[in-house]
């Protein structure tokens, strides 16, 4: 594996370890997310609408040029979304 892809793997994993310690220091934060997700479920420019509010009102930061695990976070959101959808 070239030391790229490691330096950015690393740093995804980095990411994600800090967005997991937030989110179990602050349970509040999942909820919240997911009611955002919803809100905006179906927009056009869903994906901004959603990191804007997270970021808005939670401690997430999602920054305006989005690292890998910041996409990784709007996707597992959309996953849950779908599967929520699949149950009914």
């Amino acid at each position: 594996m070239s030391t790229s892809v490691e330096s950015r793997q690393a740093r995804m994993i980095e990411e994600l370890r800090v967005f997991i310690k937030k989110v179990m220091s602050d349970p509040t934060i999942a909820v919240k997310s997911m009611e955002i997700a919803r809100k905006y479920r179906g927009e056009a420019n869903a994906d901004e609408l959603i990191a804007r509010e997270i970021g808005a009102s939670t401690t997430i930061r999602i920054p305006e040029n989005w690292s890998e695990a910041d996409r990784m976070f709007l996707g597992i959101l959309h996953e849950v979304l779908d599967d929520e959808e699949a149950l009914y």
